[in-house]
C-alpha cells in the first residue's frame, strides 16, 4: 500500500538540545499506528513538528506531497487534524459552538454536508448531543475529550494526529475513548496516536513504533511489539501520567 504519512530523518531542537533524532515512520491509509514511549521521549515534539508548529529538519511527505515547508493552517485544509493533550477547547463556548469552529474551514467553502457531520458526531458521542448546550468549561475530564474528538471530526481529516487521549481518564472512559478510535478506522480515517497507556495503544493499532530519548528505538505490528519482551519489561502494565 502506498503511504498516506511517510516521514524520513525527521529531527527537531530546542536550542542545542535535539528532542527527536532522524525520526522515520509510515502511515497507510485507513490504519491506526501508535508510538508509544516513556514521559520525555519526544512524542509530543514529533506531531507538533507534523503539524508544522515546531521547526525542524528532514522530510514529511503527506497524500505525495512534500510539506515541510507547508504552514500549519496549509495542513489542516490538506486534512491533517491534531488534537493536542490539553484539548484546547474553548471553554466559554458552549459544546455545539466548539463543534461548529471545528468545521470553519469548511463553512468558509459553504459546505453543505456539515449538518450531517454533526449528526455523525452526536451518534458517536451521545452525551455530546446531550450537553450541547453546555459550556465547554463544564464537562468532566471524559466529556471533554470526546469533544475535543468530535472537533476534530468535523473538520473531516484524513489524517487524524492524537496526542494522549487517555491522559488523566478514569478506566472505564479510556475504554470508551478507545472503542472510537478504533471504529473511526472504519470510516477511511487514517490515525496517528501517541500514548503512554502502551497496552491500550497496542490493542486498538495495526503497527507501532517506541521513541525513547528522541529516538525510535523499536518498530514492528502491534502483535508482535506486544510480545517483545523488550516492551513488555519497559512499558506493558505501566500507565503513566504526564506530557511525551
Amino acid at each position: 500500500m502506498s503511504a498516506l504519512l511517510e516521514v524520513r530523518g525527521l529531527s527537531v531542537a530546542y536550542g542545542k538540545v535535539e528532542a527527536v533524532h532522524q525520526a522515520a515512520l509510515r502511515l497507510e491509509q485507513g490504519r491506526i499506528v501508535t508510538v508509544i514511549g516513556p514521559n520525555g521521549a519526544g512524542k509530543t515534539t514529533l506531531l507538533a513538528a507534523l503539524m508544522g508548529m515546531l521547526p525542524a529538519r528532514g522530510s514529511i511527505s503527506y497524500a505525495g506531497e512534500e510539506i515541510m515547508r507547508f504552514e500549519p493552517e496549509q495542513r489542516v485544509s490538506r486534512g491533517l487534524c491534531l488534537v493536542p493533550e490539553r484539548r484546547e477547547l474553548f471553554a466559554a463556548m458552549t459544546v455545539e459552538d466548539n463543534l461548529v469552529l471545528g468545521a470553519f474551514h469548511r463553512y468558509r467553502k459553504r459546505d453543505q454536508t456539515i449538518a450531517a457531520d454533526f449528526d455523525e458526531v452526536y451518534r458517536l458521542f451521545p452525551r455530546l448531543q446531550e450537553r450541547r448546550k453546555q459550556l465547554a468549561g463544564t464537562l468532566s475530564g471524559g466529556e471533554r475529550q470526546m469533544l475535543a474528538l468530535g472537533r476534530a471530526l468535523m473538520s473531516r481529516p484524513r489524517l487524524l494526529m492524537l496526542d494522549e487521549p487517555s491522559l488523566g481518564l478514569a478506566p472505564l472512559i479510556v475504554r470508551d475513548i478507545f472503542r472510537v478510535i478504533a471504529g473511526l478506522r472504519e470510516t477511511g480515517v487514517s490515525i496517528l496516536l501517541v500514548e503512554q497507556n502502551a497496552r491500550a495503544a497496542l490493542q486498538v493499532a495495526d503497527y507501532g513504533y517506541v521513541l525513547e530519548t528522541g529516538e525510535i528505538v523499536v518498530e514492528g505490528p502491534s502483535a508482535n511489539l506486544a510480545s517483545d519482551p523488550r516492551v513488555i519489561e519497559s512499558y506493558l502494565g505501566l500507565v503513566s501520567s504526564g506530557a511525551g
